[in-house]
């Protein structure tokens, strides 16, 4: 394949397509996206073939290759509002009840751990308007303060939460809020 051959590529296709298809489908959870990634891994493979020749173990290398670049082509879904759509209901579509709970109880737990080193009236007003589903109105009658200061302690923690997400589990808040939220 190194020198071109096209028969010998397409028999590391046929051998390891299955294989990719399924790795990637850990990943994205979507059969037609999963298909879509494992054809443009093999063609990055088929394209940087000249780099293959100080491979010693090639499994390994494809392995690498499809997990590189099925993250970073989640990352680029993730930055579009349409994609992520797209993949969070194949994503909850795919999930099992016991993983899904599971996952659930994760990031709530995560939750909780930021919301914790937050300042204390921010934490409670973040769980009057998210928990108790208050509006900032009734949040501010209720608290003897301002709307406005509401909205500046939501502010807080939200830019808290973002920054918690975006550091330790490298997702945005919008994927978060649709993982938790069910």
């Amino acid at each position: 394949m190194i020198a071109g051959d096209e028969l010998a590529f397409a028999r590391l296709f046929g051998k390891y397509k299955g294989l990719i298809y399924h790795f990637v489908m850990k990943y994205v959870h979507s059969p037609l996206l999963a298909e879509d990634l494992t054809q443009e891994i093999f063609i990055k493979l088929w394209e940087n073939k000249s780099n293959l020749s100080g491979v010693t173990s090639f499994k390994s290398y494809l392995f690498t290759t499809a997990k590189n670049h099925t993250l970073n082509c989640m990352k680029a879904a993730f930055r579009s509002e349409a994609a992520l759509g797209l993949v969070v209901n194949s994503f909850n579509a795919a999930r099992n009840s016991t993983e899904d709970e599971l996952i659930h109880q994760e990031y709530l737990a995560f939750l909780r751990r930021v919301l914790e080193s937050l300042p204390p009236r921010t934490r409670e007003i973040f769980y009057m308007c998210r928990e108790q589903e208050k509006t900032y109105d009734e949040v501010a009658q209720e608290l003897g303060i301002s709307r406005n200061a509401v909205k500046n302690h939501m502010v807080a923690s939200m830019k808290a939460l973002s920054f918690s997400l975006k550091k330790e589990l490298g997702i945005s808040l919008t994927v978060f809020f649709a993982i938790v939220s069910r």
